[in-house]
């Protein structure tokens, strides 16, 4: 008799343990995941700065010359670009698969963005201020606004670069 019970004992321990090994094991494979996901973020943030680098190297007569459409990197400075057309702050997430989708295909149509059109990429997970100035409670949201910054008009999850332009105002 003692020895079944000490046999169920060790047993339960042991599925305990298991137990134990597999859930600590999970935690640490999530923590690696949201690590990577961290670090591509970074990956991310880094070419979108090489790229606004990069457009700033132009010279003042590009500046002042309307272009097609754009899609950029949000700076302050960009907002001016509402005298002349429509911004609108596309607030994305590197995570957000909807966000990730509609990026894909602004960027396979970058030159179908309608001339005076500059869509602004903002970072969801830093712009806080920004959320919280335009009322951003998720991601995958898009705010026109005016050249001084003051919201036109809000709107979540346009799937395409087609339909983000129908909701401009």
């Amino acid at each position: 008799m003692n020895i079944k019970i000490v046999f169920v004992v060790i047993s339960v321990a042991i599925i305990v343990w298991i137990g134990f090994v597999a859930i600590s094991s999970n935690t640490t494979n999530e923590s690696v995941n949201k690590d990577e996901m961290s670090m591509k973020g970074t990956d991310a943030s880094r070419e979108m700065v090489k790229s606004d680098q990069v457009m700033n190297e132009g010279s003042m007569e590009d500046e002042l010359v309307m272009k097609v459409g754009s899609y950029e990197p949000y700076s302050v400075e960009k907002l001016a670009n509402a005298d002349m057309g429509h911004v609108v702050l596309f607030f994305r997430a590197s995570w957000c698969p909807t966000c990730r989708a509609l990026d894909a295909d602004i960027r396979a149509n970058l030159q179908t963005i309608p001339k005076g059109v500059t869509i602004l990429d903002v970072n969801y997970d830093t712009a806080t201020v920004m959320k919280q100035k335009y009322g951003v409670t998720q991601q995958h949201t898009l705010v026109e606004v005016d050249a001084k910054g003051d919201l036109i008009s809000k709107w979540t999850g346009s799937p395409t670069l087609a339909t983000l332009v129908t909701n401009i105002k």
